[in-house]
């Protein structure tokens, strides 16, 4: 099993930055891909941002050149830097763990609200 324990989110303004953090503990390995979803109400969870453990990223269209995921590996940590935040960012934002096997492992979710 893999722990994933996400902090960050909140409450802010349009046009203000928030910085998501994930780690990750348990049955990890060197080979993953860690990032994450969002859930807005009333749809479908959608992939924000991934990042291989070789550094390799990707990102949704609506979030490029605002939103930037990086991680630490020797700390098993992921993080969203979200800038230039707008209300349709508003999600619950689930830290996501892919292992070497294909496992895959959710956390429990951080709310981010963007007010207008």
């Amino acid at each position: 099993q893999v722990q994933l324990v996400e902090s960050g989110g909140g409450l802010v303004q349009a046009g203000g930055t928030l910085r998501l953090s994930c780690a990750a503990s348990g049955s990890i390995s060197s080979v993953n891909t860690m990032g994450w979803y969002r859930q807005a109400p009333g749809k479908q969870r959608e992939l924000v941002a991934r990042i291989t453990s070789g550094g390799t990223t990707t990102y949704v269209d609506s979030v490029k050149g605002r939103f930037t995921i990086s991680r630490f590996n020797a700390k098993n940590t992921v993080y969203l830097q979200m800038n230039s935040l707008k209300p349709e960012d508003t999600a619950v934002y689930y830290c996501y763990y892919r292992r070497w096997d294909s496992a895959e492992y959710w956390g429990q979710g951080t709310q981010v609200t963007v007010s207008s």
